[in-house]
């Protein structure tokens, strides 16, 4: 078997290929694209195309397609071949700088917010030079934006691409006031946590809950779930393994660098860990990673679930966000330095990203915003929808003598004055990890830990980036014109943590009492996507994205419009499966046992008066008034989706969704549940959790 080494990037059209294949020129040009932004122009362009068609060939491509990330949470292609016909009625291989370059997908049928009339159909992709072509399954896949007739951006990598120059430029500001002149550059870059379910096929079939929505609607708590934190980093069985080989291969060969994997806490759950690369390849990545983990899942028999909470009472799915930012020279800039000067820019990075949090919280809670992620954050090692900041002992105390004045500790002397006296060393891990922490520093980046599994992560680092580049771009403001630096720049640190230290809590996010403090802290709470993207339009939020090009009010608009009809029609859809359930399968299913019983206690007292119907009567008459509820409940969720009809305006209808359908949704599934624990197997319609969850041997 091949080395990884030999075969780690063989379907990526990568620098190494490009330096080899390019004419000299051309490859410093399509560098000066890559690393300066310049405009490829197309006698360059066409260079590429031809090399990377032949390169693509080779190796056993026969299509190329725009691969490019809409408003859907996954991603859309469209094949062309590369044939084109012969003088001679042969067919030759093409591939143009215009077709590397931009493609015409239609937009009319992707969600656009009212971006775009379904009559207006023109919509286009465009190249995205920093982040490698590569092929998938004999197809090149060229990463792309998506973006309208008129400009505006229709995708997710769009505004990403957008906030990653802002907080290049804003950055850059802050690192000149440093004397850095070396730094040509500053990148946003992300590690990937992606946290999976696997069953077994066989399972998956029998559950139209899983098939229509991703999760189970139904389902009575197994006997045993996740309380033994046995499956926990346990051994991976030898199924699962065989499935994770393949995954790192199909995922190494494009070129993803995933690191780790180990069984997560529920039962049948996993998690694959990617290396740190810039934010828009890494988010690219994340995509391909759960398509290849769904793919390779149904080599091997199994179905891989990203839905956040596809059971309830286990440990729902997260997507991790490692985030920090650092130069083109290699300097992280959340890394704390050993001199006076270094610890002092960190100090500022780390300050302004604190600010950042606390300003644009809403916009945050926003990014990881879904009807299925409410149901995961805030239980069972999900972060509370509480936003807050996780910093460390170390880190609080040297801020807090900052802001005072004082000495770090008692063996220290002088009072700490940034960029004068050197900041007491401190150990990058000197405090432990805060797993209930939304947003923790860990050593010399933060991890964003609220984002769902299913969930595009450009969405988080767009906000994360333009919050980040806005602090830096006040900082750099008030600095720049500074008559003496140093003096400024201490107070600068003073002022930001005492106007901002509300966000950072280092306790137990889970704790009931936590809430109560951060409603006194004046954080907020946003407890559900209804709630949470109003905020969206808040006019502080509008202008942020303006200032920084990232969105304009438009944008803003149509994603707003975009995630609040999302949010109801997957509530509308779960409701409609409950109900295909309920009075598909589960009542007729527990009308034939009830029919079964009442024959039982029929011919029991036919055979003697005397014999013992205890068992047959009490589940009979169980069965008989949970069936009752359960079908007059299923009435009521009915009429209330009939009632969501008549709803026009799509805030309203959130709302509708939010506080009746959904809970129309929990007591439809009470008795169900009740009945599943009270009925034989042999008659009940859908495999449980325990079957499910242990599934895979």
């Amino acid at each position: 078997m091949s080395k990884v080494t030999e075969y780690f990037g063989s379907k990526v059209f990568n620098d190494a290929v490009m330096r080899e294949r390019l004419p000299k020129e051309t490859y410093k040009a399509i560098q000066r694209t890559i690393k300066d932004g310049k405009r490829l122009d197309s006698e360059t362009a066409t260079v590429v195309a031809s090399v990377m068609k032949d390169w693509a060939v080779e190796n056993g491509a026969t299509h190329f397609t725009h691969w490019f990330q809409p408003m859907t949470g996954v991603t859309a292609e469209k094949h062309d071949s590369f044939i084109s016909p012969a003088a001679d009625g042969r067919a030759i291989m093409e591939f143009s700088g215009k077709e590397l370059i931009k493609g015409e997908p239609d937009a009319s049928s992707f969600p656009s917010g009212g971006l775009r009339a379904t009559f207006e159909a023109r919509g286009y992709t465009a190249w995205d030079a920093t982040s490698y072509a590569f092929i998938k399954e004999d197809v090149l896949c060229i990463p792309t934006v998506f973006i309208s007739y008129s400009g505006e951006a229709l995708d997710q990598k769009t505004a990403l691409l957008r906030s990653m120059e802002a907080i290049n430029k804003q950055s850059l500001r802050v690192l000149r006031l440093f004397g850095n002149t070396e730094a040509r550059s500053v990148k946003s870059n992300v590690g990937p946590e992606q946290e999976y379910f696997l069953i077994t096929r066989e399972m998956f079939d029998r559950r139209k809950d899983l098939i229509y929505t991703g999760r189970t609607l139904y389902g009575a708590r197994p006997p045993k779930g996740q309380e033994l934190d046995d499956h926990y980093f346990g051994t991976i069985k030898a199924r699962v393994a065989d499935f994770m080989k393949e995954v790192d291969t199909e995922l190494w060969k494009m070129g993803v660098l995933s690191k780790t994997e180990h069984n997560e806490v529920a039962p049948a759950q996993h998690e694959v860990a990617c290396i740190y690369n810039t934010s828009n390849i890494s988010c690219d990545h994340n995509q391909i990673t759960m398509e290849v983990l769904q793919k390779v899942a149904k080599k091997h028999g199994l179905v891989c679930l990203l839905h956040e909470k596809p059971f309830a009472g286990v440990n729902g799915s997260g997507k991790h966000n490692n985030w920090s930012i650092s130069t083109d020279t290699g300097m992280n800039l959340l890394e704390p330095g050993d001199t006076p000067y270094e610890n002092a820019q960190f100090l500022l990075f780390l300050c302004a990203v604190i600010k950042a949090v606390d300003e644009y919280q809403d916009l945050l809670r926003i990014s990881v915003s879904s009807a299925a992620n409410d149901n995961r954050l805030g239980g069972n090692e999900a972060p509370p929808a509480i936003m807050s900041m996780f910093i460390g002992s170390d880190l609080s105390e040297i801020l807090e003598a900052i802001e005072k004045d004082e000495s770090f500790d008692s063996r220290e002397k002088d009072v700490i004055k940034v960029g004068v006296h050197t900041i007491p060393k401190f150990s990058k891990d000197a405090t432990d990890r805060n797993r209930t922490s939304p947003f923790a520093f860990t050593g010399n980046k933060f991890e964003f830990r609220m984002p769902g599994s299913n969930v595009s992560l450009s969405c988080a680092n767009t906000v994360i980036n333009t919050a980040v580049a806005q602090v830096l771009m006040e900082f750099a403001d008030e600095l720049e014109g500074a008559e003496d630096f140093e003096k400024s720049l201490h107070e600068l640190i003073q002022k930001t943590y005492r106007e901002h230290k509300r966000i950072i809590f280092n306790g137990d996010g889970y704790d009931d009492s936590w809430v109560k403090e951060a409603e006194s802290r004046g954080l907020l709470n946003l407890k559900n996507t209804p709630e949470a993207l109003p905020h969206l339009l808040d006019p502080k939020n509008i202008k942020l994205y303006e200032t920084h090009g990232v969105y304009s009010e438009t944008e803003l608009k149509a994603r707003y419009h975009v995630l609040m009809e999302n949010y109801c029609k997957v509530l509308n859809i779960e409701a409609l499966t409950m109900l295909d359930m309920a009075n598909k399968d589960i009542l007729p299913a527990m009308s034939k046992y009830t029919t079964v019983l009442a024959q039982a206690c029929t011919e029991k007292s036919i055979v003697a008066a005397n014999i013992d119907r205890v068992y047959e009567k009490e589940t009979l008459r169980k069965l008989t008034a949970t069936m009752t509820a359960m079908y007059k409940q299923s009435r009521k969720l009915e009429k209330d989706l009939l009632d969501a009809k008549s709803i026009t305006d799509i805030t309203a209808l959130g709302n509708f969704y939010k506080d009746v359908i959904l809970q129309d949704m929990k007591e439809l599934r009470i008795p169900a549940d009740e009945m599943e624990m009270i009925a034989s197997s042999e008659y009940w319609p859908y495999p449980s959790y325990g079957e499910m969850l242990f599934s895979v041997r």
